[in-house]
Order: structure tokens, then C-alpha cells, then sequence
């Protein structure tokens, strides 16, 4: 037990639970946080000029790291704009804590400016919210964040701190958070009905989420899918956010298409399924029949949160546990129950899926290239030209959809699981952002973030923070002028102008953004190429380098 103020017992638990990073953009009810990190050798504070920036920054940060990142905003102005970046770490389940000054609680009778009731406007986007009264309880509501964010199903939480709190003293527990083993298998008699059911199918598949590369389970999915010589589908690009299997693995599939219709003719060949990791189905636009999961697919369901189990598809088995210790079990118990004739059946599978799934990345790979030629660059042959250069430890983040695709996975090109990074939430601003988070935990490896001009523009301040602290990233900004992929929507919602043609509010031309010019002004070298070779050159020069980076591309547009 110590004496000490709020603020202290705050970075003292932060620090004790190997806390290294503050992402903020501080304001009055912030400083007394910033005035203590004056001489606090124990954190780096990362400035942001705008919250949009600090959320993203932090989320890559937590993802890249697996650890929490802790986030300090402003007051109920700095948490409105962060909401959007709040989202999009609810959906994808980012352990952030998330703090914020509240006003002095003398004042709170008079509503006084800035002051709001912060803990419901987080809420529906938190794990766990809460405001913080007495200063006692200043290091056991750290403590139980941090927990709280890192514990199945992971995800943000906040925290409000009032500024009479953070100043006061006490005596307090300073201890920092000790997060309990989180690996615990599913219980054996369903690992063993799920066996069952996968060493009995004719033609298995398994489809997987970004939750098998958060878990560091791949490697277990890797065994599985080998014994049933099984394909593995991702998710859609929609939901598709980590790489979860082996990019060049004989048996890595194409993901699955968006709309439930060709979802439901995709896996209609397959009698078994095995989801692992992945919430079943996150639609984007309702489509007629709206059932994507077809009748005749008996469903085994992993996952370390229960929710998803039979949330939208009902599952014949259902396990809930830790994926890396479950996949590891399942593989051995498929090892005991499966007949020598079923063995040779799954090798037969495998090598059948291979052929066809070599087949489509040698077809993709000669399509891209044939495309190199033309001008603008179509996305395709952007994507080859990119493709080309990428390093074995590359870490790539994708916020520009329409052009990326999945393309560095479809081709194979993409040598390592765990550095593909994309959008899961949808508020945008976040991929800029996330990438220089990913780079400031992996600082030995090579960023390269693919984002699209419209995306770029809801948080183009954060290449202000990669120059601050030098932290190299290589932005590849694909230019088309146009919000792309609304255009797609609204011709898939057969829209009556949309499908002739015509559109409102969804061009950015007139005036053309410049983006070498704003990158220039926030102290990011940059330049503006359009062939691919020299796209190829300047990117494998750029991710070499120890200074951060922008090349501006035009990209064909739709119309």
C-alpha cells in the first residue's frame, strides 16, 4: 500500500502490467496525466493531432502486439470523435483501454462546459464502462480494464476519471493486473463428437476468421485441415481482417464471395463444415435468399466466445474454449478415429484441392500481369506490382477494398500469416493509422499500408505522428477520385440513377486531392508515380527504409 494521487496509481498500475505506450491528444481535464508523464520514464506518450489518428494507432498497436493498448482522450468532445474508431474496435474484439478526464465532480451539479455523461455514449461499444468516484478505486478500475479487455471475448472498455479524482490522494493497492491463463480447451466429449463428425464426412471444408491468427493458432488449423485434406475459406473482404491460414498452403482457398446467394452455392458442395474463429455470416446487403448456410451442411462451430455459437447458424457441435488448444486435441483425436480408408480419402481430397487452388493463383497471377499494361493502373495490376516486392516479414494493412481485393493472399503472395492487417468495423480512417501502430510493435519488420484516397482522407493526420516519433510505414495511396465502393452498392441495390450511370456526392474530383502535397506538409517524403515498374521500385526502396513514406497511384476509375 502506497500514498499517492490518482493519476500516479494510474501509471503505476499501467506500468507494473508492462504497459509502454499512452496514445492521447490531451485536453484541461487531461493535465494533470500530461504534467505527471513530465518526468515518468516509464511510458512514451504518442501524440495524435485528432482522435481518429490515436484510436487507429492504438488498435494496430494491440493487435500487432497482443497486449492492451491504453488510450487517453480528451472529454466528451475528444470521445465523440473517437467514436468511430471505438466501433470499429468492438467489432474487432481490439483490447483497448480507453481513457478520459471528466470534469471536477464539484461542478457536475451545474453542467458545467465539456462536461456529459461519457460512460453511456461508450457503453454500447464497450465491454465494461464506468466513471471512476473515489480515488481509491483508481487502480483496481485499471486493473480490472486491462483484464477486462484481454480476457475472450476481447475488446475495448472505458474509463472516466474526474479531475478532483486524478489530483487527490490516498493510499491504494498498486499492484499491476496479473491476467489469468486463458487457455482452456473445450470440453472433451465435444472435441470428440466434433471429431467424430469430420473424419465421417465425404467432402469437408473449414472456414475461418481473424480469431485463429489473434489465438497464434494457425499452426493447429494448419494440422487439421492436412488430416481432412480440407480447403480453408476466409471470411469475405467485408469481414475479412486477419490472415488465418497459410497464404500458399496447397489447401488455402479463395474467400467467400459477399452476397448470401453465392455464399450459399459456394459451400453447397460440402457436407461438413468446420467454422473456426469466425462469426457466421456478417451480411453487408440483404440479398433474396437471404440463408447462406445450406441445408445439407452438418456445422461444427469453434470459437472462444459462446455468443457466436449458433448465433445465426445452428450448429450440430459447438465448442467453446481457446482455439489453440482445442485445433491441437482435434488434430490428435482425428489422428486416433479416423480408418485407413478415410485417411486415403482425405489425401485424395488434398491433392484433388491443390491442383485446382494452384490452378487460380496461376490464372490470377497471369490476369494481373496482362493488366500491367494499362493506364491508370487497374487494380490488379497495381496489386501485381506491389505483389512483386513484398518481403517475407512484410506486414501489410489494407484499407482500400475495391482495389486490394485479397489480392496478396488469393496470389500467394503474402509468405506469412501474421502481418495482414484489414478493415473489420468499416468506420473509416482506421487502416493509415493502424498501420503506423503495427510498425511502432514490430519495428523490425516492413509496413506497407494499401489505402484508398477516400479512406486516407478521414485520417490523413496521423502521417503527422510517423514523422513526430519516425516511424516507417510505406502509404501506398490508391487514387481513383471516388468513393468506389459505394458505387458498387448502390448498383447492387439497383439503384435506378445508379444503374444508369449517375451519382451524387460520391466523386472527389473538383478539386483533386493532392496527396504528395499533404504528406509534404506533415513532414512525410512522397512522390506520385503511374507505371509499375516504377510503382515496384519506389516500394521496395520505401520498405527499406527508416523514414516514413507516401507513393500517390492513379487507379482506373468505375465511371
Amino acid at each position: 500500500m502506497a500514498i499517492t494521487t490518482g493519476i500516479q496509481a494510474m501509471l503505476r498500475v499501467l506500468a507494473d502490467s508492462g504497459v509502454r505506450y499512452l496514445f492521447g491528444n490531451p485536453g484541461t481535464t487531461e493535465l494533470p496525466l500530461m504534467d505527471a508523464l513530465v518526468d515518468d520514464p516509464r511510458l512514451t506518450y504518442l501524440l495524435g493531432l485528432q482522435e481518429i489518428p490515436v484510436m487507429a494507432i492504438a488498435d494496430g498497436y494491440a493487435h500487432a502486439s497482443r497486449s492492451p493498448a491504453v488510450v487517453n482522450l480528451h472529454i466528451s468532445c475528444g470521445l465523440g470523435n473517437a467514436m468511430g474508431m471505438l466501433y470499429n474496435a468492438y467489432r474487432e474484439g481490439t483490447p483497448l483501454v480507453v481513457t478520459a478526464g471528466q470534469q471536477d465532480r464539484r461542478l457536475a451539479l451545474e453542467e458545467p462546459i465539456l462536461w456529459g455523461d461519457m460512460v453511456s455514449v461508450a457503453r454500447p461499444w464497450t465491454k465494461w464502462a464506468v466513471e471512476v468516484q473515489r480515488v481509491e478505486d483508481v487502480p483496481v478500475a485499471i486493473r480490472r480494464g486491462l483484464q477486462a479487455a484481454m480476457t475472450p471475448p476481447t475488446g475495448p472498455v472505458f474509463i472516466a476519471i474526474p479531475l478532483d479524482v486524478q489530483m487527490e490522494q490516498a493510499e491504494m493497492d498498486l499492484r499491476g493486473a496479473s491476467p489469468p491463463n486463458l487457455l482452456v480447451r473445450p470440453p472433451l466429449e465435444s472435441l470428440r463428437r466434433a471429431a467424430a463428425v469430420l473424419a465421417e464426412a465425404r467432402n469437408p471444408g473449414i472456414l475461418v476468421g481473424s480469431r485463429i491468427c489473434e489465438a497464434d493458432a494457425v499452426a493447429e488449423l494448419v494440422e487439421v485441415a492436412d488430416r481432412l485434406g480440407a480447403p480453408v475459406i476466409h471470411e469475405a473482404t467485408t469481414s475479412h481482417g486477419r490472415c488465418s491460414f497459410p497464404a500458399q498452403h496447397p489447401l488455402a482457398a479463395e474467400p467467400l464471395p459477399f452476397w448470401s446467394p453465392e455464399v450459399c452455392r459456394r459451400l453447397s458442395e460440402f457436407d461438413v463444415l468446420l467454422a473456426a474463429g469466425m462469426k457466421l455470416f456478417q451480411q453487408y446487403i440483404y440479398h433474396e435468399p437471404a440463408r447462406t448456410l445450406p441445408d445439407t451442411v452438418r456445422l461444427v462451430h469453434l470459437d472462444d466466445n459462446p455468443w457466436e455459437i449458433g448465433k445465426n447458424c445452428a450448429a450440430e457441435v459447438g465448442l467453446v474454449g481457446h482455439p489453440r488448444p482445442a485445433l491441437a486435441e482435434l488434430a490428435e483425436l482425428l489422428d486416433a478415429m479416423m480408418t485407413p480408408g478415410q485417411i486415403e480419402a482425405a489425401q485424395a481430397r488434398g491433392r484433388r484441392r491443390a491442383a485446382e487452388h494452384a490452378a487460380r493463383r496461376e490464372a490470377l497471377r497471369r490476369q494481373a500481369a496482362a493488366e500491367r499494361e494499362l493506364r491508370p493502373l487497374s487494380p490488379l495490376g497495381l496489386m501485381e506490382s506491389l505483389a512483386r516486392v513484398l518481403p517475407d516479414n512484410v506486414a501489410v494493412v489494407e484499407e482500400s477494398p475495391t482495389t486490394t481485393l485479397s489480392y496478396f493472399e488469393r496470389s500467394g503472395a503474402l509468405r506469412n500469416t501474421s502481418g495482414y492487417f484489414a478493415q473489420r468495423g468499416w468506420a473509416l480512417g482506421w487502416g493509415l493509422n493502424c498501420a503506423i501502430g503495427v510498425r511502432l510493435a514490430w519495428p523490425d519488420r516492413p509496413v506497407l499500408a494499401v489505402i484508398g484516397d477516400g479512406s486516407a482522407m478521414y485520417g490523413i493526420q496521423g502521417l503527422w505522428t510517423a514523422t513526430r516519433y519516425r516511424i516507417p510505414v510505406t502509404f501506398v495511396i490508391t487514387n481513383n477520385g471516388q468513393y468506389r465502393i459505394l458505387k458498387d452498392c448502390a448498383q447492387e441495390l439497383q439503384l435506378p440513377a445508379a444503374r444508369a450511370g449517375c451519382f451524387l456526392g460520391l466523386d472527389l474530383a473538383g478539386p483533386a486531392i493532392d496527396f504528395v502535397a499533404l504528406a509534404q506538409s506533415l513532414g512525410v517524403a512522397a512522390c506520385r508515380v503511374g507505371d509499375p515498374d516504377s510503382l515496384s521500385d519506389v516500394v521496395r526502396e520505401s520498405l527499406a527504409g527508416d523514414a516514413p513514406r507516401l507513393v500517390e497511384v492513379a487507379v482506373k476509375r468505375s465511371s
